[in-house]
């Protein structure tokens, strides 16, 4: 049975739909990863399609979703990508499914916004580029684990 992840931020449009893109290729039959927003944009940015999709990442079936999906499900691991998701993030029970005993681990990781930055569309899609990096190495020391 794969290891279960959430990525959790605001918007669900840039940062958590990077993680969870690049955790499902860079996990595949070891983790299934799904991500959410406190309050979703309903979109995902273009510019996040575009950046996973120039480092061969799937983007079939992405989608900004609500975290209210997730609240009933278990998890092995859920992250929060930014401040704002940290603090309206609900605490998340032990899972209820067997095979999944424990606690679920929950961490923050402090990640810049990138749709939050303000210039030309190739100034833009330059700032993803740190962004999608900084996600992906994370998430490389994540699966190490």
């Amino acid at each position: 049975m794969p290891h279960r992840i959430l990525f959790i931020c605001t918007g669900n449009s840039v940062r958590s739909i990077m993680a969870e893109a690049i955790a499902n290729d860079l996990g595949r039959d070891i983790w299934q990863a799904f991500s959410a927003g406190a309050a979703p944009y309903g979109v995902v940015n273009p510019l996040t399609i575009a950046t996973l999709k120039a480092h061969g990442h799937k983007t079939d079936g992405l989608y900004s979703k609500p975290l209210s999906q997730f609240l009933d499900d278990d998890f092995d691991v859920v992250i929060t990508v930014c401040d704002n998701a940290r603090q309206s993030c609900p605490v998340w029970p032990a899972p209820k499914t067997a095979g999944r005993p424990g606690k679920t681990h929950v961490e923050h990781w402090d990640i810049e916004d990138p749709s939050e930055f303000s210039g030309s569309e190739s100034e833009k899609r330059a700032f993803f580029e740190p962004i999608y990096a900084d996600i992906r190495g994370r998430i490389e020391k994540l699966l190490e684990r």
